[in-house]
């Protein structure tokens, strides 16, 4: 069993890729609705609500969980990865946590997680990438710093937008999606006379909306994948790591929340195009 945490119904966006690419494996989706969202709350307490939420996927049979979410990734996950996974391992073995912004760095600096160093030809990279994220995910600062090890000469330009998130779970209108997103990216190519060689959509509530990035922004500009670029990295990492899909065949998937079952359930339509039922857990 695999598990895919957000703090609410962005990451259905990643589940979703992951489960059409991996149909034979089985998938558990764990949203921490009762407590979203989380792009505005204080770093620990992120950290400790997205120790609680893979605690509870690791309990529920999950050995591998991808924090589908870009805030708790940024935030928790190297604390969760480095002091905390270790000693959930000393007690039950066997136990791993993935995050999403790695693949997404990958895909944008064209260059392996591994590597901590410029290389050749991506140390004399001077693109422009631009970010849109939450606030949470922008002040963290780890999108830039990750870039900046493998391409130092990437200028990396960022966009909090606070209003998407509520836009998208409330079904708005795409029209006022549209003013929205134009808002935000008008705002950030104010402040460059480059056109961003890429576009990070940062969140991932925000594929629902990508064609109104991809239609406010520069046509030169390259709008990352970010859903896709999390399935391409993990079917690297299964073959890196076949013990990991080798016990997780099936074809099970399953939802689950803190939340109000109904509402939770109401909403991820939105994400998924096909009715749910999720359960808590």
């Amino acid at each position: 069993m695999i598990g895919v945490f957000d703090s609410g119904h962005g990451g259905l966006t990643i589940f979703r890729e992951l489960t059409a690419r991996f149909p034979k494996l089985s998938w558990m989706y764990y949203g921490d609705h009762a407590n979203a969202p989380y792009g505005n709350r204080a770093g620990t307490e992120v950290v400790d609500l997205t120790q609680a939420a893979v605690a509870k996927l690791f309990l529920a049979g999950c050995k591998l969980v991808i924090l589908g979410c870009n805030t708790a990734t940024a935030v928790a996950g190297k604390t969760l990865q480095q002091t905390w996974l270790p000693h959930v391992n000393a007690q039950r073995p066997g136990h791993r946590v993935l995050g999403i912004i790695a693949p997404t760095v990958e895909a944008v600096t064209q260059t392996p997680w591994h590597v901590k160093e410029p290389v050749f030809p991506q140390k004399y990279n001077t693109d422009t990438v631009a970010l849109f994220a939450t606030q949470v995910t922008v002040n963290s600062g780890v999108y830039e710093a990750e870039i900046a090890k493998r391409c130092p000469q990437v200028r990396v330009l960022k966009m909090a937008c606070p209003k998407l998130v509520p836009l998208i779970e409330a079904g708005a209108p795409q029209a006022d999606l549209a003013a929205a997103v134009t808002d935000y990216v008008v705002a950030l190519l104010a402040t460059t006379e480059i056109a961003p060689a890429y576009a990070i959509l940062g969140c991932t509530h925000y594929p629902l909306v990508a064609q109104h990035f991809r239609a406010a922004l520069p046509p030169a500009t390259r709008l990352l994948n970010q859903p896709l670029a999390v399935a391409n990295a993990l079917e690297d990492y299964f073959v890196r790591h076949p013990e990991v899909a080798s016990g997780a065949h099936a074809g099970l998937i399953q939802y689950f929340t803190s939340g109000e079952v109904g509402e939770v359930s109401r909403v991820a339509e939105l994400f998924l195009g096909a009715p749910v039922r999720f359960g808590k857990l």
